[in-house]
């Protein structure tokens, strides 16, 4: 009950770092553990890489006990009208609650179940075997992230992140080097010590839990966040949530169009909490449900 709920403010809050990193692996644990090492390193690597300043304090600084959710976008609400750029980058900078390493690796259920996000399915596979045919909807995009984000992760390749990048960013997103997932698979590679791609031996496996929509400026944007659970098998077992979140832009096409990653800076970090936890709903989660799965 004591727990402090607050938004990403130092460098440790958003990634595990590199001395924690080399503390951790130095001390003996098994290289299951590579990828949880690895997501929490990437997110750090990815703020110092992009030269984004750590957000500031936010308004979130309750107990666990009594954490109220933060307050973003119900997905099935009426888009407002576009206020354009600055409205967008506000959107992005906007810091998210902070979580630690271990908040992504366990906790205790909450007892009463938080909000949902009904998210459609994907209807076809478009450009670098990803899922897509998403609807034109927040939830749409919300989707669309996850299949754009599992592709990559479940790869774990150089070559697909570069051909993944290639084929859904838009002209002025952030770059390759640059992208938040490619610091996550660099990281896991490197830790696993690996190639350019993981062995066929080991496994990734991931699965929407959550999902939240920070913000939107009209219909054809919207700040996009996905929780995953992310399973990675080496030797034995491990298991984490990952937060990650993108801005997404509608971009039209002879295929009937699709989301893609949209222009400008990696977003705040997400907080990465274990599923289902009053943490992660007071983060703005909403559990992920399929079409007439579920009600808030």
């Amino acid at each position: 009950m004591g727990r402090t709920a607050s938004t990403n403010t130092d460098t440790d809050s958003s990634g595990w770092g590199r001395v924690r990193l080399i503390t951790i692996l130095t001390a003996g644990l098994l290289a299951a553990l590579a990828f949880a090492v690895g997501l929490g390193f990437a997110a750090h690597y990815a703020l110092r890489s992009t030269g984004q300043a750590e957000p500031a304090n936010g308004p979130i600084g309750q107990n666990a006990g009594s954490l109220a959710p933060l307050v973003t976008v119900d997905p099935a609400d009426k888009v407002a009208a576009a206020l354009g750029q600055a409205h967008r980058d506000q959107l992005a900078a906007a810091p998210m609650l902070a979580a630690t390493p271990e908040d992504s690796r366990q906790g205790t259920p909450a007892a009463t179940p938080g909000p949902f996000v009904q998210v459609p399915p994907a209807t076809r596979t478009g450009p670098a075997q990803v899922p897509t045919g998403f609807t034109h909807t927040p939830a749409g995009a919300v989707g669309q992230l996850a299949a754009i984000e599992a592709t990559v992760l479940q790869g774990m390749s150089i070559p697909q992140t570069n051909q993944v990048h290639q084929q859904w960013t838009l002209p002025g997103a952030t770059n390759i080097e640059h992208w938040p997932l490619t610091g996550n698979v660099q990281a896991f590679l490197a830790t696993a010590r690996q190639g350019q791609t993981k062995d066929p031996t080991v496994s990734v496996t991931t699965v929407p839990v959550a999902g939240q929509v920070k913000g939107t400026d009209g219909p054809d944007w919207v700040l996009a966040c996905v929780l995953l659970d992310v399973r990675a098998v080496i030797k034995t077992d491990s298991r984490m949530a990952y937060g990650y979140c993108e801005r997404m832009q509608w971009a039209s096409g002879a295929d009937g169009g699709r989301w893609m990653i949209a222009p400008g800076s990696s977003p705040a970090t997400a907080p990465s909490t274990w599923p289902g936890t009053d943490l992660a709903i007071a983060a703005g989660w909403r559990t992920w449900t399929g079409p007439g799965e579920g009600t808030d």
